[in-house]
């Protein structure tokens, strides 16, 4: 697959020590490539490297999905579920991609119409009375599915599968399939049970709580505060990843090496 190097940019997180360092050498590796603070990335790329956790790769997709560019991640962080490579890995990886030997994946994403925030991984939904539970009521394509008595509600696209619906106790679902998963947090009623819907359906969640205040944040950064109801659909763009063609790529791989997956007790 052809990219564009034309107008690289690399994005580090200042907050995160050697980031910048890390991002410079890079930058270094192609031509009129040049190096940002998270706080002022361009508008004007062709394709961003992100220098950080994935934190820092989510806020560069919200950005970059509605200009339809390519990013990749190093990651600095802890987890770095969505981050291709580590800082030591820098000349391989440039190489593959100077090579064209990777692949660019198409990831969906949320939006709420009411504020026009996006998020990659869920959105999280509380009452604005955040040291009490909330009724939450929830409306499939306009027919009201259940009412919840809980903390919250995630609604994650299956790239956040593996974030804070896992933890939660939602399902882990391929990036390939699109869906939403809506996982109940701490539900007070032992029958409420994660859901999986097409992406297609839109959602609506209402309470009846006083007062009706809901407080919506995208992967878990971008926090508003909602009155009356909230409106959750699939957005309009994509996120745009770029994933190197290696052994151990593979979103399979990932989860057997991130999150120890079927990994059998000592004996």
């Amino acid at each position: 697959m052809e990219l564009s190097l034309d107008k690289t940019v690399v994005i580090y997180n200042p907050e995160i020590e050697g980031s910048q360092a890390v991002a410079q050498q890079i930058s270094q590796k192609f031509e009129n490539a040049k190096a940002f603070a998270l706080s002022s990335m361009p508008d004007d790329a062709s394709f961003a490297i992100v220098v950080g956790g994935d934190g820092t790769l989510l806020k560069c997709a919200r950005k970059y999905s509605a200009l339809e560019i390519p990013i990749l991640g190093f990651n600095m962080g802890r987890l770095g579920f969505l981050a291709q490579a580590m800082p030591d890995e820098i000349d391989y990886v440039v190489n593959k991609i100077k090579s064209n030997d990777f692949r660019i994946e198409k990831r969906i994403m949320l939006k709420c119409p009411t504020t026009g925030a996006v998020a990659l991984n869920d959105m999280v939904i509380r009452g604005a009375t955040f040291s009490r539970t909330s009724t939450l009521n929830l409306y499939i394509n306009g027919i009201k599915l259940c009412s919840y008595l809980a903390d919250g509600l995630i609604i994650s696209t299956p790239t956040g599968s593996t974030a804070y619906a896992l933890s939660a106790g939602g399902p882990i679902i391929s990036p390939n399939i699109e869906c939403f998963i809506v996982v109940p947090i701490c539900p007070h009623t032992l029958n409420a049970r994660p859901i999986v819907v097409p992406s297609s359906e839109y959602i609506k969640i209402t309470t009846m709580d006083s007062p009706k205040d809901f407080q919506i944040t995208a992967d878990g950064q971008d926090a508003r505060i909602i009155k009356k109801e909230i409106c959750v659909e699939k957005y309009e763009k994509y996120a745009k990843l770029l994933l190197l063609n290696n052994d151990g790529s593979h979103f399979y791989d990932i989860l057997r090496e991130k999150l120890h997956w079927g990994v059998a007790p000592n004996k």
